[in-house]
């Protein structure tokens, strides 16, 4: 397919950074449509003297207000006329950072029947409340598209594709005005456009006039939601037949950090106080089915697990537990962010042993503590004494680690203790968790998952019914760390939850003529504890790939 492209720049009283604009759009070699949506003075005057269709720039006036989605449309029509195939859609407020202009339009020509949209990166400058007003239509959109693949649709700074779009334009009924780049976005992907998301500084021109108008718009957006919502139900077949194929840009963690994860936290804890728990779970409950439907090896794990251990129990899995096992894993994710948010208490949790931590607290050696995918260990960790969780150090299994930190730190004005992603681990990390256990700090790591420090190495342990292997890991680093080794569990019980501490080993000796058969031993100890509590509560076990099927190498 050709790529021929153009750029739309709609405006209205916009034009202090048009020039910039569009020197930077000619530089790139696209021509320029500004279409001026009813301009009051000097901003009609000033966008007038840019025309030049010979210099690259054509300004097409409209003489009164239409709205941008008017504005955007009348662009495509104009751009499609004109031979064009592709139409960069840039706002003229100089919000969104032009240098990534050449990555949107290399991403265009890579796909080029996909919509490459920015996704934004706020600076200090945005204000709070279009943010979180943001995240209200995130999540609309997640359910409209029952996908979590657009990752902001309120962003105008795009490459369209022009063919996908006049077939739209001739069938649809868009909105017209704040809600054009959230409608066309979402009944595109319904056609079937895939949607490639790239992170894009956003910053607020502090001399630039906003055009949104708080009730009028908001008002708008929230009719449109509600037309989105009830065409998707009605069409519901067809829009799943035509889901776009999943492809993207890489981004990096960091960038989807900073851009949407503090305020998706911000997000969940305004609902959780509005909602209620009961309300987020609702509003939950359909998204979660869709990623269960459609999530086969998470959903095959869940259904083997549950059939092990239902089996032990004398019971039989049903077809709707698979869903019930995935939804009461996003409510432990929905606890674990309103605890940190403050809207869980910490006397919403029970410590079923007060005088091991006790011991453990006063224990001048510091300990490992060693946790599992078990319960909602992450609550606990929002919920426990901030004295105590100074001490702890957690270790994690991805790239992510150092960014969540930091983000947790941010989100609750508390010291969340420490995050280091084990992966990478090495002799200079070794000692310096050494170092920290020297100074009565805890260190926390998951007993089934990734090896740490074990290159690979695993005992074939029975668990559940099956032979299923078990890293070393947690061992290894308990001998090279010499010091007390405590588990750690916390569970949901009705309108709370409860905690265990309790000691495995006062300290992990391995010798050198036994070593493979002291790590079994306390790999087999560790399992038989795991089971013991996975089968408490089956549902509370959240090791969502396939455990028992794990090679030596896995991670």
């Amino acid at each position: 397919m050709s790529h021929r492209a153009c750029a739309i720049v709609p405006s209205r009283n916009h034009w202090r950074a048009l020039p910039q604009i569009t020197a930077r759009l000619q530089a790139l070699g696209l021509p320029v449509f500004v279409i001026d949506d009813g301009s009051d003075e000097p901003a009609a005057s000033m966008i007038r003297k840019l025309d030049g269709p010979e210099r690259g720039v054509s300004v097409i006036r409209f003489p009164t207000n239409q709205g941008k989605g008017a504005a955007v449309a009348a662009g495509f029509r104009f751009a499609i006329e004109r031979g064009f195939t592709h139409a960069v859609q840039v706002d003229a407020d100089g919000q969104h950072d032009l240098d990534a202009l050449p990555d949107l339009l290399a991403l265009s020509r890579a796909h080029p029947h996909a919509l490459v949209s920015g996704a934004p990166i706020f600076d200090a400058s945005a204000p709070l409340g279009r943010r979180l007003g943001r995240w209200v239509t995130h999540v609309w959109v997640y359910l409209e598209t029952l996908s979590l693949r657009i990752a902001d649709s309120m962003c105008g700074f795009r490459v369209y594709p022009l063919r996908e779009v006049e077939r739209l334009l001739a069938t649809e009924r868009l909105g017209t005005r704040m809600d054009f780049d959230t409608d066309i976005m979402v009944r595109l992907f319904w056609s079937g456009v895939p949607p490639i998301m790239l992170p894009v500084r956003v910053t607020y021109p502090a001399d630039n006039p906003s055009n949104f108008r708080l009730l009028a718009d908001n008002l708008r957006i929230s009719r449109m939601h509600a037309r989105l919502v009830t065409t998707a139900l009605f069409r519901l077949p067809s829009i799943l037949r035509h889901r776009p194929p999943r492809i993207g840009a890489t981004t990096h963690w960091a960038q989807i950090a900073e851009r949407g994860a503090w305020w998706g936290l911000r997000f969940v804890a305004q609902a959780y106080r509005l909602l209620g728990r009961s309300g987020c779970v609702a509003v939950m409950a359909p998204i979660v089915l869709y990623f269960h439907l459609t999530g086969h090896s998470q959903r095959r794990a869940s259904f083997g697990f549950l059939e092990r251990a239902f089996s032990i129990q004398g019971r039989r899995v049903r077809w709707w537990d698979g869903y019930r096992h995935a939804m009461d894993f996003a409510v432990r994710a929905l606890d674990a962010f309103a605890a940190w948010s403050g809207s869980i208490p910490p006397s919403a949790m029970t410590l079923e042993d007060p005088d091991t931590l006790d011991r453990a607290a006063a224990d001048p050696r510091g300990a490992l503590l060693v946790v599992s995918h078990v319960g909602n260990v992450e609550l606990a960790r929002a919920l426990m004494d901030p004295d105590l969780r100074r001490r702890l150090t957690v270790l994690a299994h991805t790239r992510n680690a150092e960014h969540y930190n930091r983000l947790v730190a941010r989100f609750r004005d508390r010291d969340a203790g420490d995050i280091v992603q084990v992966t990478e681990i090495g002799p200079e990390t070794a000692i310096a968790l050494r170092e920290r256990i020297a100074k009565g700090e805890w260190v926390a790591i998951a007993g089934d998952r990734v090896p740490v420090l074990s290159r690979g190495r695993v005992c074939q342990i029975p668990f559940l019914g099956t032979t299923t292997p078990f890293s070393q890991g947690p061992w290894l680093l308990a001998s090279l760390l010499d010091c007390p080794v405590y588990l750690f569990f916390c569970r949901r019980e009705g309108r709370g939850w409860k905690a265990r501490l309790e000691l495995f080993s006062d300290r992990v000796v391995l010798p050198r003529l036994t070593r493979e058969n002291a790590l079994l031993d306390h790999a087999t100890r560790y399992a038989r504890r795991l089971e013991a509590e996975c089968l408490r509560d089956p549902f509370q076990w959240y090791n969502f790939f396939d455990f028992a099927a794990q090679g030596s190498n896995s991670g």
